[in-house]
């Protein structure tokens, strides 16, 4: 039983490991979809308050230099939206490596179960054949020629 037990702490570090690991994996996913939103909000902002800036006219420079940004701004949005795609599969590698490490530790705790279901019932057995043999010895004897007529 000390191995099970030894088994199980195992187990549950290994899974604890995992469960940190998927917690970082779901902070940086959760930090680039922020970071994405970011981008696009101040994309949407800067779009709108140019365009604005524009109707009533700008000299070419400030437009060239307004589709310069944008261009970049756009460019910054892709790089942000390949790296979110990455953190997801990152965090579902993780869910697939913390899903088995719990799985490993149900297995485990389940199997200490039966092992302690296996004892008690070797007990309750044990206590069973001691009982029914004190029982046996505590019976007064046969007469042998009980229910015989002379």
């Amino acid at each position: 039983m000390d191995t099970l037990t030894t088994l199980l702490e195992q187990a549950e570090s290994q899974r604890n490991i995992a469960l940190a690991a998927f917690n970082q994996a779901r902070g940086r996913h959760d930090d680039a979809r922020a970071q994405a939103r970011q981008l696009e909000t101040y994309r949407s902002d800067y779009t709108e308050r140019w365009a604005a800036q524009f109707k009533r006219g700008a000299p070419l420079e400030v437009v060239r230099s307004y589709h310069q940004f944008a261009g970049r701004l756009d460019t910054a949005i892709a790089q942000q939206a390949t790296a979110v795609t990455l953190c997801e599969q990152t965090l579902a590698r993780a869910n697939d490596v913390l899903t088995a490490h719990e799985l490993r530790v149900a297995s485990v705790r389940k199997l200490i179960e039966r092992r302690v279901h296996e004892v008690r019932q070797g007990v309750m057995q044990r206590d069973q054949r001691a009982d029914d043999e004190l029982a046996l010895r505590m019976r007064p004897p046969r007469n042998p020629f009980a229910g015989t007529q002379l």
